[in-house]
C-alpha cells in the first residue's frame, strides 16, 4: 500500500518568532496528506502568485462579461429553471448574495470541523485554477478563515451532489458574507461575530461569485479525502489484527507464503501476505510446517490476504479518484479567458466521488466482515484450536461470560455496515423542476463511508481484543516480536480479563489506539514500514 506521509509536500517557512509549516496552494497539485494536515488545523495556508495571477484574468474576463450584458448563465441570468430571466447588471450583486441565503438549507448533525476545513480547502483550490471568476479576495477569504480556525457549522444532509454541494457550500459562504453560524474558539457564533473576532471583514460576491462559490464538489470530496487516510490506515491495521490472531490460533503460515500469491498476482493480495509474513517472523506459535497438523485453517484466516487484498485493490482506485477531485475546476460555467469563452458543462456532478465512496464502503465493510469472523472462531471452544469458551478459564466459565458479547457487538456493526454500503450512487431523485434530471448523491456516500469506516476500526478493536485474550491461554515468550509488540500495546490499554467487567471501556481505548494510528507506527518502529 501507498505509505501515508502526512508530511509530504510540506514546507517549513519562519515568520513572528516561530516556525509554521506553511501549504502553497496552486489549484493543480494540492495532495490528501496535505488536506489531511490542514483538516487537522496543522499548517497555514497561502496561494501561490501564479494562481493569483489566473483568478486575475478570470475575473477581467467575468466583469467585462456583465457590463456587456452578455447573456451567461449565472452571471448575468437566474439559476435552474429560471435560467432564461435576464438580471440587469445593478442586480448582480444581490443575485450573487440571494443564491448563498437562500441554498442555505441542510439539516441534520454538522459536519465536524475536520470536514468543513477540507472542504473550504479542496474549494479554494477549485476556484484558484482560474476557471471560476471569482476575486482575490474571495479566495483569500478562504485562507484567512482557515487560518484563523473559523469554521461554518454546515448540517450535514442536504446535498444530492449534482450542481455540486449546493446547499452545504453555502452554509460556508454565507459565513463569508457575514452571515450564517461559526465555530470560533469552541463556541457557535453568529458569522458576523465570528468574523469580526478574528478581524476579519465580510466579503462583498460580486457577478458569478454566488454561483462560483456554491456550485462544486467539494464538500463530499473533502470528507472523502479523510476517508481515504483513514481507510488506509486500517488497511495496515487488519493484517496486524490478523497476525496477532494466527498467533492465538496457532495457525498456519501456509496461506501466507509468497508463492501462492505470485501465481495470482494481485498487489493487494501479495501485499496484504506480505504484511502477515513480516509480523510473523520469528514466532513459535504460528505453524510454519508445510504439512500443517490442522492440515488448513478456516477461510477466515486462510482467505485473509485474498480479502484484504481485494480491498486494498478498491483503496488505490478510490485515492487515484479523490487525487484527481481536489486538483478539478467543478463549478458551471467554466471561464477561459484566454479563449474569450463561457462553456456551460457538468463538472459538478458528483459521480466519480459518488461510487469511488460506494466502493470504498464495500471495501471497507468486508475488512470488518471477515475480522468478525475471526472473532466468532475466537471465542467459540469448538473452533478456536483449544482455547477456553469466550476466552475465559474454564474454571470461572458459566460465572464469568468472558468475551462472549463482545462478538454480538461486532455482529451489530458488520450487519450495520451491509445496510450502509447500499450504493448511494444509484439512487437519484431529479430535483429544480427537472432541470437537474440524474444527481449522484456523492454526499449520502461520503457520510456513509465515513460511518463505515468507523464501525469497521471498532470491530477491529474488538478482535485486537480477542486476540490478546486468547494469548493468555499460550506462551507469549513464543510470539514474534512483531505481535509481541502489538501484544503489550494492547495490554498498556486493556487489561487481561481474569473475570467479568464492563468491557465497552477496553473496547474504546483499544479504538483510541487505532483511530490515532499507533498501532500502525509502534509495529513499524518495530519491524519497519508495512506494504
Amino acid at each position: 500500500m501507498e505509505e501515508i506521509l502526512l508530511e509530504k509536500n510540506i514546507e517549513r517557512t519562519s515568520g513572528a518568532g516561530s516556525s509554521n509549516s506553511v501549504v502553497l496552494i496552486d489549484g493543480s497539485s494540492l495532495t490528501i496528506e496535505q488536506v489531511w494536515q490542514i483538516a487537522h488545523k496543522k499548517v497555514v495556508v497561502e496561494i501561490s502568485p501564479f494562481a493569483i495571477t489566473k483568478i486575475q484574468q478570470s475575473r477581467d474576463f467575468v466583469v467585462k462579461a456583465a457590463q456587456e450584458g452578455k447573456k451567461i448563465y449565472g452571471l448575468t441570468t437566474g439559476f435552474a429553471a429560471f435560467k432564461d430571466v435576464l438580471i440587469s447588471e445593478d442586480k448582480i450583486q444581490e443575485l450573487s448574495r440571494n443564491i448563498i441565503l437562500s441554498h442555505s438549507t441542510s439539516v441534520g448533525q454538522p459536519y465536524s470541523e475536520e470536514v468543513v476545513r477540507a472542504a473550504m480547502l479542496v474549494r479554494v483550490n477549485s476556484l484558484i485554477k482560474g476557471y471560476s471568476g471569482i476575486q482575490i479576495e474571495t479566495a483569500q477569504m478562504f485562507a484567512d478563515m482557515l487560518n484563523n480556525h473559523v469554521y461554518p457549522h454546515v448540517p450535514s444532509k442536504g446535498s444530492v451532489g449534482a450542481s455540486g454541494d449546493l446547499s452545504p457550500l453555502c452554509h460556508i459562504v454565507s459565513v463569508m458574507i457575514g452571515e450564517g453560524e461559526a465555530i470560533v474558539d469552541g463556541k457557535r457564533v453568529s458569522g458576523s461575530t465570528a468574523l469580526a473576532s478574528k478581524g476579519l471583514q465580510p466579503i462583498k460576491l460580486g457577478a458569478k461569485e454566488g454561483l462560483a462559490l456554491s456550485n462544486g464538489t467539494s464538500v463530499h470530496t473533502a470528507q472523502a479525502v479523510l476517508n481515504v487516510v483513514k481507510a488506509g490506515q486500517i488497511l495496515k491495521t487488519a493484517d496486524i489484527a490478523l497476525s496477532l490472531s494466527l498467533e492465538a490460533f496457532m495457525g498456519s503460515i501456509n496461506p501466507f507464503v509468497k508463492e501462492i500469491h505470485d501465481i495470482r498476482p494481485h498487489r493487494g493480495q501479495i501485499e496484504s501476505a506480505q504484511n502477515v509474513r513480516l509480523l510473523s517472523q520469528g514466532s513459535e506459535l504460528i505453524d510454519f510446517d508445510p504439512f500443517y497438523r490442522a492440515v488448513q485453517d478456516s477461510y477466515s484466516l486462510r482467505c485473509a490476504p485474498q480479502v484484504h487484498g481485494a480491498a486494498r485493490e478498491a483503496y488505490y482506485y478510490v485515492r487515484k479518484v479523490v487525487e484527481t477531485e481536489i486538483n478539478s475546476a467543478t463549478d458551471n460555467p467554466l471561464i477561459f479567458a484566454d479563449k474569450g469563452l463561457v462553456l456551460s458543462g457538468g463538472n459538478f456532478h458528483g459521480e466519480p466521488v459518488a461510487i469511488a465512496m460506494d466502493t470504498l464502503c464495500m471495501a471497507v465493510a468486508e475488512i470488518a466482515s471477515i475480522s468478525e469472523r475471526r472473532v466468532a472462531k475466537m471465542v467459540d471452544e469448538k473452533n478456536n484450536h483449544g482455547l477456553p469458551a469466550y476466552l475465559i478459564s474454564s474454571e470461572l466459565g458459566g460465572l464469568n461470560s468472558g468475551l462472549m458479547m463482545v462478538q454480538y457487538t461486532a455482529a451489530a456493526l458488520v450487519s450495520e455496515n451491509k445496510v450502509l454500503s447500499h450504493p448511494s450512487s444509484v439512487d437519484s431523485i431529479p430535483t429544480s423542476a427537472n432541470v437537474e434530471d440524474h444527481v449522484s448523491m456523492a454526499a449520502n456516500a461520503a457520510r456513509h463511508a465515513e460511518e463505515v469506516i468507523e464501525n469497521s476500526r471498532s470491530v477491529l478493536a474488538i478482535e485486537f481484543i480477542c486476540a490478546a485474550q486468547g494469548l493468555e491461554f499460550r506462551d507469549k515468550d513464543k510470539l514474534s516480536i512483531a505481535d509481541k509488540t502489538t501484544y503489550n500495546l494492547i495490554r498498556s490499554v486493556s487489561p487481561a480479563i481474569s473475570q467479568d467487567r464492563e468491557l465497552y471501556n477496553d473496547i474504546e481505548s483499544v479504538n483510541r489506539l487505532l483511530r490515532n494510528n499507533l498501532v500502525v507506527q509502534a509495529l513499524e518502529q518495530a519491524v519497519g514500514k508495512l506494504a
